[in-house]
């Protein structure tokens, strides 16, 4: 909404004039340009100096008050906070028993006195297998899961086409309740040499479950499970974030501090 006002000397003889009579430009140019189908109302003084106008414009406060919310939201993004971009990824295989999905899961980092970083956990591969319950349909409330370490994964990445492997996990190893919950992945050739089967076995006590799901997987299949897990290998070790951190500038001093750690700390003994 656009309000005008008006300011002039005292009147002498005050006069409600129409816009529609200000508005002739041969009389008021200034008016000439004001909308005749809006009518306002003013106090004109003839003898009067030349008047003073104050526009104010309530449009401008929208646009102002929009730029201040998105300067706020923008303020609280995380790019804006410093804060990296999170990304999840995974490959899933779908066949007519069973469905598998891949997904990596990042190493952890604790911070020193010193203010550098150590690894805390290397991270590993999560494998999630979910039982069919129809036609392309599968019940991931049933899923079982099987973490890969790094060790475990490089068995994969060396497996041949006609070799098996067997991991065999218990989460509660080393507490009171181990031996309760026994996991088992076989990974077993196809007969016809055509790729393998991987065959999960979970036993848990404690929920009373004896479950086993196993899906077969295409060497095709499988070769991009390797090519995966080989990228990504370096990664769950944490070695990127030491590539990362590492200048040319820094590595004489980084192997003077921590002899332990340099180089040439076998030829020098």
């Amino acid at each position: 909404m656009l309000q005008l006002q008006l300011l002039s000397s005292p009147p002498l003889t005050p006069q409600t004039l129409n816009l529609n009579s200000i508005s002739n430009p041969k009389l008021f140019p200034s008016f000439s340009s004001l909308n005749s189908s809006q009518t306002r109302s003013f106090k004109f003084n003839p003898l009067s100096k030349p008047s003073k106008f104050s526009l104010k414009c309530r449009q401008s406060e929208y646009f102002d008050q929009k730029q201040r919310f998105n300067d706020s939201s923008s303020s609280t993004s995380p790019s804006s906070l410093g804060l990296p971009a999170r990304f999840y990824v995974g490959h899933s295989i779908y066949k007519g028993k069973a469905a598998l999905t891949v997904e990596p899961r990042a190493p952890e980092f604790v911070p020193l006195d010193s203010g550098a970083f150590k690894i805390s956990r290397e991270g590993f591969v999560l494998l999630q297998f979910a039982p069919a319950a129809g036609v392309r349909q599968y019940d991931w409330s049933r899923k079982q899961v099987f973490s890969l370490s790094v060790t475990e994964i490089g068995t994969l990445i060396s497996l041949g086409l006609r070799e098996s492997c067997e991991f065999f996990h218990d989460p509660f190893k080393g507490k009171s309740d181990e031996g309760k919950v026994r996991k088992v992945l076989k990974v077993e050739p196809l007969p016809d040499g055509s790729g393998h089967f991987f065959n999960l076995g979970v036993q848990n006590k404690l929920l009373n479950v004896d479950e086993n799901v196993y899906i077969p997987i295409t060497r095709g299949e499988f070769t991009v499970l390797k090519s995966a897990f080989s990228f990504i290998l370096p990664y769950l070790l944490g070695w990127h974030a030491f590539a990362n951190s590492t200048k040319p500038d820094d590595t004489s001093r980084a192997n003077n501090a921590n002899p332990r750690y340099g180089g040439d700390y076998e030829w020098s003994r």
